[in-house]
């Protein structure tokens, strides 16, 4: 029975590795053990940082919609602007809303006037 030489697929696991810590500093770039505990860390840290780059984001809409909607005279705050959109039946997200503001400033204050009017009412 011939022997089985496993250099190849060590190889190739390795080089794997290596290629995911390319840009690492230090041993942790070219020296395999450490490589791989420096992968396995990047990807806990590529796991937790998706589920809080949609915080962050959602975090970075309201701060702009509370400034323009601040930014304006109209005595309205986030929240309360939410509430009359709620109530006005409007359903736009807050991501939109947040280029809208930036955007087309007219457009906005449309939907201000909207959103003052269903709180009014």
């Amino acid at each position: 029975m011939s022997r089985v030489k496993r250099g190849v697929t060590s190889h190739a696991k390795h080089k794997k590795i290596l290629d995911a810590v390319k840009g690492q500093r230090g041993r942790r770039k070219n020296t395999i053990r450490i490589a791989k505990q420096a992968a396995e860390k990047a990807m806990q840290y590529s796991y937790r940082d998706r589920k809080n780059r949609k915080r962050t984001f959602r975090a970075l809409w309201i701060q702009r919609i509370n400034a323009a909607v601040r930014s304006i005279d109209w005595n309205l705050n986030y929240s309360r602007f939410m509430d009359g959109l709620n109530k006005a039946g409007i359903e736009v997200d807050r991501k939109m809303l947040s280029e809208v503001a930036i955007a087309d400033i007219e457009a906005f204050k449309a939907l201000v006037e909207k959103s003052k009017a269903a709180l009014a009412a």
